[in-house]
């Protein structure tokens, strides 16, 4: 009887992921769509440069201005949801994108398509905080569990947005954007009428609840954190593509391999990572060689086979990273998940928003290895941070195991 009922729970479990409301696999769809304008707009970077005459440092203002303002924005997310409410703040930030990525794929200027990922990123932030949030809170599988979920949507959508965005890119550096904008109308129909309206807060939540969030030590710790190794990242994202002389096409493979690897190791392999060798401890091992790949791609940057082979294996790395810290973070502070996340993200985008600008401005000063080296050693400042901070994350691991 013992042996048939632990059979049984353990069936349950494995099923417990997948077996989730309507409502959950709705904003599922939408988040895959809306990570997919990250990665889409990838492939045209230099066709971007090329056909309106910009430099690598000006074209990476397209992310710069996105993370800046989904970072500011992040702010302001819990107080408008709590008064809005779930559901219509993720129609709010839908819209936005729509709106603005149209408005990108029309514009003939390199400085009004920055202005315009500037809105973009304004109805990002009003999406990806409310959505994480909601996903949690409407699963029936738990914190862990659910936050998979969302780093799965995370990891299809940054790999298949690259492919589309070469597809789209090789017809017309606009098509990308017009794309993000019928996509994201198509998700917004979606959660119109498959998300019934979730109940708003009793209490509603202040402008200050994010900042205060912060004196946490331990979600202070996971921010700081996620703020260096960005610098990593976005190097990779909005530097790499200039160095891989690869039409639109080709970029878009290489980053569809990156992303692909990115979504199978945050689903299936971070859990195991976590259960093997804990949380702080395996965030520490895959940061480390994410900064090792950094600067081999600092010393291959003349050669692109190197760079390609470096950029599609970092997605190993990055995909561990994402869920450990991302369910780390859910656990780091004793209040509403929502506030947590924008919290969290108000700190990681600062570092999105400066390292892209900066890799292009490195290269322009130094030489095309300076940005790949100055990355790699954000991540290891990164890591030695996390590392003399542990103790504040003592209880991770239990928390995540218990929920």
């Amino acid at each position: 009887m013992i042996s048939s009922n632990s059979q049984y729970q353990e069936i349950e479990k494995r099923a417990g992921m997948l077996n989730q409301p309507i409502a959950v696999w709705a904003i599922v769809f939408a988040s895959i769509i809306s990570f997919m304008g990250l990665g889409l707009v990838d492939p045209i970077l230099p066709a971007i440069a090329k056909q309106l005459h910009a430099t690598p440092s000006q074209v990476s203002l397209l992310f710069t201005s996105y993370n800046l303002v989904t970072g500011i924005a992040m702010l302001i997310t819990g107080f408008v949801s709590s008064r809005l409410g779930t559901k219509w703040t993720l129609i709010t930030g839908i819209f936005m994108i729509i709106v603005f990525a149209a408005l990108a794929g029309s514009s003939n200027a390199i400085s009004s398509i920055v202005w315009f990922r500037g809105g973009w990123g304004l109805g990002n932030a009003l999406f990806i905080a409310t959505a994480l949030s909601a996903i949690v809170g409407l699963s029936r599988s738990g914190t862990a569990k659910a936050i998979i979920l969302y780093e799965a949507a995370l990891g299809l959508g940054i790999s298949v947005g690259p492919l589309l965005g070469g597809e789209l890119g090789s017809i017309s550096w606009r098509g990308p954007f017009f794309g993000v904008s019928g996509l994201m109308a198509i998700a917004l129909i979606f959660i119109l009428f498959m998300m019934p309206n979730v109940a708003k807060p009793k209490k509603a939540i202040p402008l200050s609840a994010p900042l205060k969030a912060l004196t946490y030590p331990g979600l202070l710790t996971l921010g700081v954190t996620a703020f260096l190794y960005n610098f990593g990242m976005f190097t990779l994202m909005a530097y790499a593509p200039f160095v891989m002389e690869l039409d639109e096409h080709g970029l878009g493979y290489v980053f569809f391999g990156w992303g692909l690897l990115l979504a199978i190791t945050s689903v299936f392999v971070a859990p195991k990572f976590q259960r093997w060798l804990g949380t702080i401890k395996s965030i520490s091992i895959v940061l480390t060689l994410f900064a090792l790949t950094l600067i081999v791609m600092g010393i291959g940057a003349d050669t692109p086979k190197v760079v390609i082979v470096a950029v599609i294996v970092s997605g190993i790395f990055l995909g561990i990273n994402n869920t450990l810290i991302t369910t780390a973070v859910m656990e780091a502070a004793p209040i509403e998940r929502s506030i947590t996340s924008a919290a969290y993200s108000f700190v990681r985008f600062l570092g999105g928003a400066a390292a892209p600008f900066l890799a292009g401005k490195l290269a322009e000063w130094f030489n095309s290895r300076i940005p790949f080296y100055f990355g790699g050693a954000m991540v290891l400042i990164a890591v030695f941070f996390l590392i003399a901070r542990r103790r504040h994350l003592a209880g991770i691991d239990d928390a995540v195991t218990h929920h």
